[in-house]
């Protein structure tokens, strides 16, 4: 994540299926909306009172992309993280124009009203050392002052 962006966690239902496409170099894009509605409980009725419903259009790219569009279905209910982006453009009518919209960095399914099987994928490509600089990380910290010591370290003290 770079500096400046929104940060955000979303529970909600699908509205629709994923539409899964690819752009012209081949990488996977799948957009989706997911609804979250605020519940409360009125202590008065005894029952539970849905509030306005808050639509967020998503999109994931490359195999979370495929992942998401072969897993998730209209009204699967999914917890996900990301990060708000703004999209501005303008009509063919000179109109300027805005939306945001999330851009998903992680997602699954909520499991408050449901299970799940987890069925791990073999990574096709980037590989593990492409995609993460501390792939061979050692699990001992290297020393202080060496080339190395600029990697991650590991310790038994809490992240806190």
């Amino acid at each position: 994540m770079s500096f400046g962006e929104t940060p955000v966690t979303i529970t909600g239902n699908l509205t629709a299926d994923p539409e899964l496409k690819f752009t012209n170099s081949g990488a996977a894009l799948v957009k989706f909306t997911v609804a979250s509605t605020p519940r409360t409980y009125d202590k008065a009725s005894g029952q539970w009172k849905d509030g306005t419903a808050a639509f967020f259009r998503c999109a994931a790219w490359r195999q979370l992309a495929e992942h998401v569009a072969g897993s998730l279905t209209k009204g699967s209910r999914v917890v996900l993280s990301g990060r708000i982006r703004q999209h501005n453009w303008e009509t063919p009518e000179g109109e300027n124009r805005s939306m945001l919209a999330v851009e998903v960095d992680d997602i699954g399914p909520s499991l408050m009203f449901a299970t799940a099987t987890v069925e791990r994928t073999q990574r096709t490509s980037p590989t593990r050392a492409e995609s993460d600089p501390w792939a061979g990380a050692s699990s001992t910290p290297p020393a202080a002052g060496s080339p190395e010591s600029s990697g991650p370290t590991f310790d038994d003290k809490p992240p806190f």
